[in-house]
This record gives C-alpha cells, sequence and structure tokens, in this order.
C-alpha cells in the first residue's frame, strides 16, 4: 500500500477585533519618544537640548523627540527623531536604548501624552543641527542643566535626572562606557569617563586591573596614535562583552561630585 503524502496550506491572518468593540469608548492618547543623547565635550559630560519653536513651551529648552507615527514602533520613532531632530545616528556609531514610559495625566498641556524615553550615548559629537519643530539645538553641560540653571519643558527634567541615574549605575556592571570614546583609546581615556560620569577620582593602577579583569571589556589594538606629545600608551577598542562581572562599584551617594 502506498502511502500519500498531502499538503495543506494555511493562511494565518492578523487578529481581529472583536464584533462588538468599540475603541471611541475609551478616551484617545498619543505617544511621543524623548531622547537623552549624552556624550563627552572637552572632558564634561553635555546633553542636547532644543529650543521649542512652537507652543507648547514656545521658547523653552526641551529633550529632542517627537510623536509615533502610527506605522511604526517607539524604537523606530526614537531612531528617527534622532536623525531628524539633530542630524546625529546617520553615521555616527550611537548606544540607543529605552529609559522607562511617563505617563502622568497632565505631563502635557494639549491632550493626554505617553513618553517613551530613550538614552543615547555616543563619543565626542559634533554641534547639532536642529530640526523641523525646534529654533535651535546645543549642548548643555548636564550639571548645569539638573542643578536647574536651565529650565526643561514638560517634565523633561525628571526624565533627564533618570537617565543620568541610569548612565551612572549602567556603568557599574555593563561596559557601555566604551560608548564615549572613538574607536580606539587609552585606559587612561575610559578611566576619565567613570571620574566625569561618577564625579570621583579613581586610582588609575587599580582601575587598570579592574578592567583588564573582565574577559572581552578591552582588546589591545597594534595602533599607534600620531600627534601627540609624550610616551606612548597602549591603546585599546571595545571588546564583545556586554556585561562587567564582577561589578564595579562607585562611592556611596554623596561622596562623589
Amino acid at each position: 500500500m502506498t502511502k500519500q503524502n498531502s499538503r495543506v496550506e494555511v493562511t494565518v491572518s492578523g487578529p481581529i477585533a472583536p464584533e462588538n468593540y468599540d475603541p471611541s469608548a475609551y478616551p484617545p492618547f498619543a505617544v511621543t519618544v524623548d531622547i537623552v543623547i549624552a556624550t563627552l565635550r572637552g572632558g564634561r559630560m553635555h546633553v542636547l537640548l532644543v529650543e521649542r519653536g512652537a507652543d507648547p513651551y514656545q521658547g523653552a529648552w526641551a529633550l529632542p523627540g517627537g510623536f509615533v507615527e502610527p506605522d511604526e514602533d517607539a524604537d523606530t520613532a526614537a531612531k528617527r527623531e534622532l536623525i531628524e531632530e539633530t542630524g546625529i545616528g546617520r553615521s555616527t556609531p550611537v548606544h540607543l536604548e529605552q529609559l522607562r514610559t511617563y505617563s502622568d495625566p497632565g505631563r502635557d498641556p494639549r491632550m493626554r501624552v505617553v513618553s517613551v524615553a530613550y538614552v543615547a550615548l555616543a563619543p565626542d559629537l559634533p554641534d547639532p543641527v536642529a530640526g523641523s519643530d525646534a529654533a535651535v539645538a546645543r549642548w548643555w553641560a548636564v550639571d548645569d542643566v539638573v542643578d536647574g540653571e536651565i529650565g526643561l519643558a514638560f517634565d523633561h527634567a525628571r526624565i533627564l535626572s533618570d537617565a543620568v541615574e541610569r548612565i551612572r549605575a549602567k556603568l557599574e556592571y555593563a561596559t557601555v562606557a566604551t560608548s564615549f570614546l572613538p574607536r580606539v583609546f587609552t585606559l587612561g581615556e575610559l578611566r576619565a569617563v567613570y571620574t566625569e560620569v561618577w564625579g570621583e577620582a579613581l586610582d588609575l593602577q587599580n582601575f587598570r586591573r579592574k578592567v583588564l579583569a573582565v574577559p572581552g571589556f578591552v582588546e589591545p589594538v597594534d595602533e599607534v596614535r600620531t600627534g601627540v606629545p609624550g610616551p606612548r600608551a597602549q591603546l585599546y577598542r571595545a571588546g564583545d562583552a556586554t556585561e562587567i562581572v564582577p561589578p564595579f562599584r562607585r562611592a556611596p551617594h554623596g561622596e562623589g561630585r
């Protein structure tokens, strides 16, 4: 007896809304993305702010961002806004990760707006180019903004404060500090990232021992940096590790900067 195989094609469609579902029974709201773009300029951590060109908060400083379009997810919107609002991200490598969601009902005077916030880290970035929704875009030292010298629109001061703490904490257990550096760097330059972000001085020899003890944190390269006076320092590049085990520990809160 010969057994024949039969092929059955099954078409799977997307989910179908219930027949009696009425979306108008729920209040509408919008979703936006806001991006904390951090970099080191002149040895200090800076954040990118845009001067709003329209109401609400016209003329106030704010984080770059915008509304999520109907045909995109939040991650796609964040990448798009990063380019449209600042011109950053087309060719510059950027570490982009989601921070958290902000959903206070009164955070936007226009309507109910829920924002998905992101943190972006990159090496010494150039002067930005303001997008269509911004009159001016410029870098501000993080300390000046967090200390309240620059007032921010919406709840962006809270978002920035949360982002700075995320960056500081993440340097303990993840290798993202290399995102602030160019392709090749010295251990002294890597230490300078920790010193600035944590606001505390770190012993170079102890720091060197800890970094080299983490497999894949950094990898030595056989290159010579030209145009720099003084003895040649060993150059490194970021390795393929993403976690620091065991984690580094910063000083207890309040003992650094």
